[in-house]
This record gives C-alpha cells, structure tokens and sequence, in this order.
C-alpha cells in the first residue's frame, strides 16, 4: 500500500494532524500547516493533508516535480529548509508564486522520516517577515516525530472493518495523542526533573507504571548519573545524583547496545550490580529501560518500572521508544542549552573579573630593579613558569609578592587564560569556602542564585591565593583535596566539577611555624611548598630604591597631570637610606603624598613623615664579631624560610661554606623561630 492509499485508508489521521496544528499555534505564528508526501510510484510531491487559518491558493492534492518543491528539497536532502523572506527568493518557481498569491512571506519545510521510510515533508508559512528562528524548528521537529510514526502506523494497517480494527486504531490514536501531549511537555520545559515528572504522569494515563527515572552519562567519569526520578511509592534506596558504573546494569546495558532492553523479571544474575540490588530493594520487578539517543551521542537512558512482573510487552516498548525518541530530543537541547548558560555565566563571571583587573594597581611591567636579590627571584620566576607545579611565595607585606604571581602566570602556558586572585585574609571565614569551590541556589540563607567559585573560574588558567596563612583549619583539608585531585563540589550540590588549575599562593607568615604549632595543617603545607621563592625586603635592595622613585614619580605626576623634573641630592640619600618596613607599598605611599605636595617642578617630600611613619630600629649595644656573625647567618636562614642553599646565595657564600660556619657557631633548625 502506498502512502496516499495508507491516508485514504486511514481518516483517523485527519484529527491528530489538526491538533498538531492546534498545538503548533501556540507555540508559533503561522496561516497554514501542510503535509506534502513523496509519492514513488509517480516520482512526485502531493499534498496530503492541509490545516490553514486563513485562505489559502494551494490546492489539496496539488502535484509538483520534487525539483520544484520546496517539500522535495527537503525530503531529498533530509534537512529542515527555512525561507525568510518569500519577496527575495528566486527558487521553486510555481511553489512560491503559489505561496505568495497566499500573502506568505516565510516558509518552513521539515523532513516526516522513520527508520522504515523517508516520507516527505511536514510545511508551515507565516504572513509575517522572518517568523520563524532556530528554536522555532526545534519545536517543530520534535512536533513531526508523532506524525512519522502514525503514518508508520497507517502503512502497516488495512482498512478497518471489525470491532477488533476498530479498537486498535483508536489505541493508535490514543498513543498519537500521548506523543503530542508529551511534546506539549516537552516544549515548555527546560528542567529536566521537572520535565521527567510531567512525562512520567502522561505515560501513566496510557501505560500503568510505579516508578520512572532519567539517567544521563557522564563522558568524566564514564558513569550513568540518576538526573531526575519519579516514584510515589518512594523514597527509595535510588536518590538523585547517584552514580553507578556501566557495566552490569539493566540501564548501562540498554546504553551500550542502544537498544530497548524489557526484562520481566529482574534479578543479580544477569544484572550483577549494585543498581540492580537497590532496584530490587525498592521493589522494582519488571521495567523497560530505553536508550536516549541524541544527535551526536547517547546522552543516557529513560526508565520505567513496575513493581509487578511480567507488567509490560513489546508494543509498550515501541510505545515507549517513540517517546524516548522525543525526551532525547528535550535532553540533547535541555544539555546544550545548559551548556550554552553555563559558559555565559562563565564569561560574564570572567569579564568583571578582568575589568577589575584593568583597573588593578600593579601589573608585570611594574616590576622595577636591578639589584642581585631581586634578579635572584627573576631567574626563579622563569625557571617554574614553564611547569604547572605550585609555587609558594613568600615575604613580608609590601614587598611585590601578587606582582612575582602574575609574572609566573603571565610566563606561563597558561597567560591566554585568566589569572584569578582571592585574598583569603580580606573574606570572612564563613564566606571563604563559597567564594572558593562556589555555591548553589538555596545552599544557606542568602544563596538567592548559583554562583561559580574562583577554582571553578581559574580552569585552565592561574589561581593566586594571598595570604594563605589566614585559611582556617576546617577549611584546610577540602582544599588539599581539591589540589590533589583536581575537583570539588560546590556547596549545596552532589556533583563533582572537575578542573585543570595552576596554583600560586602568598604569604607573609611562617608556615613552618604554624605547622609546629599545629594551626597550619603539615600536609597541606607540603602540598604548597613544592617551589618557595623568598620576595627580599626593600631594605635589602637600596640599590632599587632611586629607580623605584623615579617610576613612581612619573607614574603619580602623569596621573595627576603634574611635572616633576627634578629629585633633590638630600632627598634620594635619605630615601636610599630609610630602613622601610613597609616595603615598596610604603615608599609609593610616600612618592603619591610628596607629588601631591609639589606645584612645582621639585619633588618635595615630607621627609618629617618618614620618621613618623615607623620608629627606626632602637640602638643595640656592641656585639663580638662571632655574635653577629650568627644573627646575620640566622636572618638569612629565616628570610630563606630554612634552605640553606638560598641562604647561602642570599650570604655570597657557597653552600658547604655556610654548612661549616653554621657547625661551628651552633646553628640548629630549632634557633630558626626562637626570635
């Protein structure tokens, strides 16, 4: 039978083509709804079945070469065609100029196939411009599934003439139905827990059933995750977010084969798993379980269970098939979708972090000097840059530690990404595990939206973390584990985010200290300091002093559109000379206050401040030469946090040198922290 006698034989098609129509038009704007079939026999395109709003000049059974057809376009090449403007297109000669005495201005075509046939095209038009965009067709294509199969169900039935045909059809027509209100379902929803449980009570009023789940692969872990589940009865021993392998599940099983799997009675024999045992644990006797088979992959499977055995047959599988066939489609949308919100929070995320950036005080260039110390921590920059392992900075407060952490991003494989900071010591403890690892909708009072964590926004880029001596104890442990294996999960959610970051820390404390008094934990300090680079005082690099003033003398004059031309002799002595316990913070704070106060072309700095800033070092009573031997050997020690090489170089002495000293003065690691 062909498919023009299939519909001839089969009236009933006539009333769900117009509740397609019906549901069509609220969903979008158009004046008429066509069906337009290949007919092989004469190697042309009719139409079928029309539903038009307003008149229309295409006639019913009108019959037109496929080449100039717009429905024959499509059926050949099995695409969905859209035609924006009617005015403009030079295609389809008669097709168009038909559609046009019609007032259409835009036209829809979308391929009606089956695995058993390609049967033509299901066509729209709006009297209006650029009606129609891409999640118009969307709706449109997983509308036309439901008709595919009903014209599948019209070829493989005659005529009806008994009873008995008579009831089959009206269960056709009642599966019809069942696919087009779950499409309704679908259209309107993007959860999909919620959508599950919409499905799952459409699929109920035409196949009993006790539970229904949605299982989604995850390509990370190579598991099938539980998305969404429906169970009255419950709950149960399956809850949402859990995670079971592949292999040895009824569910992994349909996944794999991509086919429908019915089992009557389950059982651990075929099925040796723990999913099968919490199924059986909550009852679960028989269920269908169905592949999801999306455009470019198996996105998971559909589920649904019966706590009877025996309770379904083979043509619930092909009733469940057909929708599992339309969820695939809700699902591949539902993820890209997700996907697509996921990536513009990301970068939205992204882009106020990095105009905050823009407007950060320092940045690499500002790193000024040419003393030995500093170039020292230069030759160390460049040397761990290269590598993705962690670096610990240390040095007091003000002496550059965030700028040397932006050198190794900036000389890193990773400079194209972002480098995101957090300064632990500047968030409250209770706020400090959320700005970290993130957090989601209704996590804790306050929570009015998700937000994505700094770890989560540094993937494939650099986290700095400042002042990392400040992160309390009970945080401690969920970031080590968050370095070591590289995921975590954000408050107020099971599922496990993974990243590749690169992480570089600061601090001005001593955490070998902290370990020995137990307020630092040692693991995760062995964890951090894989690659200590010690930031030396100002007060160890005079020489960089002039060179740090001229800069910030240009800097602060530009910005204030002042012109300094002249630093006085007197002044750049006592500047080189000032002990500076603030560091470089303190000496810019300084050149900002005296540019300030000079209208003219002299700096004039308020040298009385100096002394009132910070009281100099009080006067110490003589020491022997082997006394201050010591302290000058232990001050390196300490500023080298313990390495003797480093100390050594700090010193300009070789190591074994400084080996043999620290011997003979009775050097031990204990007097490191005895202040």
């Amino acid at each position: 039978m062909d498919v023009a006698g299939a519909l001839a034989s089969y009236p009933d098609l006539a009333a769900p083509f117009h509740d397609l129509q019906q549901h069509l038009l609220k969903v979008i704007h158009l004046e008429f709804l066509g069906l337009v079939l290949h007919d092989p026999v004469h190697n042309v395109m009719r139409v079928s079945l029309l539903e038009a709003a307003t008149p229309i000049t295409v006639p019913l059974s009108l019959e037109l070469p496929i080449q100039d057809s717009p429905a024959g376009w499509t059926w050949q090449h099995q695409q969905p065609l859209l035609m924006h403007d009617l005015d403009q297109e030079i295609r389809f000669g008669s097709s168009v100029r038909l559609l046009r005495e019609s007032n259409i201005r835009t036209f829809c075509a979308i391929p009606v196939t089956t695995a058993k046939r390609m049967y033509g095209a299901i066509c729209l038009g709006s009297s209006r411009e650029n009606a129609y965009g891409d999640s118009d067709l969307r709706a449109v294509e997983q509308a036309v599934v439901p008709v595919a199969h009903a014209l599948d169900a019209a070829l493989s039935h005659e005529p009806a003439k008994s009873g008995e045909d008579r009831l089959a059809n009206e269960h056709e027509h009642e599966h019809f139905r069942l696919l087009l209100e779950i499409n309704n379902t679908l259209v309107r929803n993007i959860d999909l827990r919620d959508l599950l449980a919409q499905v799952s009570g459409c699929i109920r009023r035409v196949l009993q059933h006790d539970y229904s789940s949605l299982c989604l692969y995850d390509p990370l872990t190579k598991q099938l995750n539980v998305h969404a589940i429906d169970f009255p009865e419950g709950p149960g021993a399956i809850r949402q977010e859990l995670s079971f392998p592949v292999a040895d599940s009824p569910a992994g099983r349909a996944f794999s084969t991509r086919n429908p799997l019915l089992i009557n009675r389950l059982n651990t024999q075929n099925f040796p798993s723990k999913i099968t045992e919490m199924l059986m644990r909550d009852g679960i006797r028989s269920g269908c379980w169905l592949p999801l088979l999306g455009r470019e992959r198996t996105l998971g499977t559909l589920n649904v269970c019966s706590l009877l055995e025996s309770r379904f047959t083979q043509a619930d599988i092909k009733l469940l098939s057909q929708v599992a066939n339309q969820v695939a489609i809700a699902v591949d949308n539902a993820l890209a979708f997700q996907q697509i919100a996921d990536l513009k929070d990301r970068l939205a995320e992204e882009k106020s972090y990095l105009e905050d950036e823009i407007h950060s005080v320092y940045n690499f260039d500002e790193i000024v000097g040419e003393s030995a110390a500093l170039k020292q921590v230069l030759d160390q920059v460049r040397t761990v840059a290269a590598t993705n392992s962690t670096v610990l900075i240390l040095g007091e407060t003000g002496t550059g530690k965030e700028l040397i952490a932006r050198a190794i991003h900036d000389l890193s494989s990773r400079r194209d990404r972002t480098l995101v900071k957090l300064n632990c010591a500047a968030i409250p403890t209770g706020l400090l595990e959320s700005e970290l690892f993130g957090h989601e909708k209704g996590a804790f009072t306050g929570a009015i939206a998700q937000k994505i964590g700094r770890l989560e926004l540094a993937n494939q880029g650099t986290l700095f973390l400042d002042e990392v001596g400040d992160i309390s104890l009970e945080l401690q442990p969920k970031l080590l584990r968050a370095l070591q294996e590289q995921e975590f999960e954000r408050l107020g959610s099971n599922r496990t985010i993974h990243v590749d970051v690169r992480l570089v820390v600061a601090t001005n404390r001593n955490l070998e200290q902290m370990v020995a008094e137990r307020t630092f934990r040692q693991d995760l300090f062995y964890r951090l300091n894989v690659f200590p680079v010690s930031v030396p005082p100002l007060c160890e690099r005079d020489g960089d002093v002039p060179l740090l003033v001229h800069y910030f003398v240009n800097k602060h004059a530009q910005r204030m559109g002042r012109h300094i031309e002249r630093i006085p002799a007197e002044t750049m002595r006592v500047l080189t000379h000032w002990h500076w316990p603030g560091n470089v913070r303190e000496l810019e704070n300084i050149i900002e206050r005296a540019v300030i106060l000079s209208p003219g072309p002299v700096l004039n700095v308020p040298l009385a401040a100096l002394g009132t800033s910070a009281a100099p070092p009080p006067s110490e009573p003589v020491q022997t030469l082997q006394a201050s031997e010591r302290e000058l050997i232990l001050r390196a020690l300490r500023e080298s946090n313990g390495v003797i090489a480093t100390a050594a170089l700090r010193l300009g002495m070789k190591r074994t040198t400084l080996n043999s000293k620290m011997h003979k003065l009775a050097i031990s690691r204990s007097d490191l922290f005895v202040r």
